[in-house]
């Protein structure tokens, strides 16, 4: 068993960032994380982490939190997922 970290960043659309920051916070995913953080930055990005155990690692069939409207952000959702390592 691993844990494996899901990110999802998007940029909101002009003067929208508080609207998709509220979107994410709202979503429900099919399952609870482990964990789950909502964060912001400057130019109206919102990043959200959750954190799972999964035995297949980054392979693991996991929920995600969708696209959002296409008119509530600039451009497509970046996601990535990392892997727990052992620190060295």
């Amino acid at each position: 068993m691993s844990t494996v970290a899901l990110m999802w960043e998007a940029r909101a659309a002009d003067g929208r960032g508080n609207e998709l920051l509220e979107w994410a916070r709202a979503q429900v995913l099919a399952r609870e994380p482990v964990r789950r953080e909502v964060f912001r930055a400057p130019q109206d990005r919102v990043l959200v982490i959750t954190w799972w155990e999964a035995a297949e690692g980054t392979a693991a069939d996991l929920p995600e939190l969708p696209e959002p409207a296409a008119d509530l952000i600039t451009r497509a959702v970046h996601r990535w997922r990392f892997e727990s390592v052992e620190a060295g």
